[in-house]
């Protein structure tokens, strides 16, 4: 079976990633007989350096016509600047909106061998198994934003709006994650104050209620959800929120196994082309060194084959491979424990797909 991966290398760490998982994904072809082949494009400040915009349309185009899309990290110091009219974090975006991909899978999984890297006392991760579902297109990140000055000086608002059937089809898939999981779906949101948030609250129980009554269905404020993930990580599941929410507690999450480089991510729609990338970002200050993690990336590509390539089989396999390279030691480091030797980028990539 032939399958066409849109690549989108980006900034700074994320041709390195990038190209770790792109040697799994050929160790995956290799051994199951599958062929996997790419359309490189631009993103973020690469492309705002070579055609003045972060998103060309001819990426958009690339991405339309493949089967999923790799994409590696976007951003660093030359384009930080938060006034400009053009920055690399719009690449993304804007990628996102144009192919509809509204819901963001966060898992964060602790393998026992990384207890050691976390913050938390080991006996607070045991079991540690969750995903967050994040809405990626709707909210305050989307909404108007204005910034003016009256007599009383500067001010500023950023509009935060969602729709009915922009919470429904989220939790939906939510609620589908869950039942195929433990059970066990919890909405975070901040009822007690937002508008929006009553809103996800009313729409997200009536949808449980009436086609997903065999959930154990909860919700939490926002506040107590940061706090249970330090507190009791172990008791959630699925986690669903809006966007602006997903966004701050997947990076807390990603402390339970103690580095962001060890987690994937999966961005989808209904049906179409999904979006695949490690949760870390371009980390320039290592770029170029060797020494950036390739696990996330490698993972985000099981994430690939299972949702977007229909490849179950192959994306177990990758994930054993990544929890055989763990348990041999053979990490970067970030997550390397005392007495082990830091492997390069590329030599944990040439771990994993020997593995596979």
């Amino acid at each position: 079976m032939e399958y066409t991966i849109a690549v989108l290398a980006g900034d700074g760490v994320g041709p390195e990633v990038v190209a770790e998982g792109l040697k799994v994904l050929d160790a995956v072809g290799a051994r199951y007989g599958h062929r996997f082949s790419r359309r490189e494009a631009l993103i973020g400040g690469i492309a705002i350096d070579t055609t003045g915009l972060p998103l060309p349309a001819e990426t958009i185009e690339v991405c339309r016509q493949s089967n999923a899309v790799l994409l590696g990290a976007v951003g660093g110091p030359k384009w930080d600047d938060p006034n400009a009219p053009v920055r690399p974090e719009q690449g993304l975006l804007g990628l996102r909106k144009a192919l509809g991909l509204f819901a963001n899978l966060r898992p964060v999984t602790v393998h026992p061998v990384l207890a050691g890297a976390s913050p938390l006392r080991p006996e607070r991760l045991e079991g540690v198994d969750l995903l967050v579902v994040r809405e990626l297109t709707g909210g305050i990140y989307f909404g108007e934003k204005r910034r003016d000055r009256n007599e009383a000086g500067e001010w500023a608002s950023d509009l935060c709006i969602y729709s009915e059937a922009e919470i429904v089809r989220v939790v939906r898939i939510a609620a589908e994650l869950a039942r195929s999981r433990n059970g066990r779906l919890t909405l975070v949101d901040k009822a007690n104050v937002l508008e929006t948030s009553r809103l996800w609250r009313s729409v997200a129980s009536r949808l449980v209620r009436d086609t997903y009554p065999d959930l154990a269905f909860e919700y939490l404020l926002v506040d107590t959800c940061a706090m249970d993930l330090l507190r009791r990580p172990g008791h959630f599941d699925v986690i669903v929120t809006e966007n602006m929410f997903g966004d701050i507690l997947t990076d807390e999450a990603a402390m339970l196994v103690g580095s962001m480089g060890t987690l994937p991510s999966a961005s989808l729609g209904e049906g179409g082309v999904g979006l695949y990338e490690p949760i870390h970002g371009s980390a320039p200050d290592i770029a170029g060194q060797g020494r950036a993690n390739p696990l996330a990336t490698i993972l985000s590509v099981a994430l690939m084959l299972r949702h977007s390539l229909g490849l179950a089989h192959e994306a177990a396999a990758v994930e054993s491979a990544v929890s055989a390279v763990l348990e041999a030691g053979i990490v970067t480091g970030d997550i390397a424990q005392p007495g082990q030797r830091a492997r390069s980028t590329a030599e944990v990539g040439d771990a994993v797909a020997a593995r596979v």
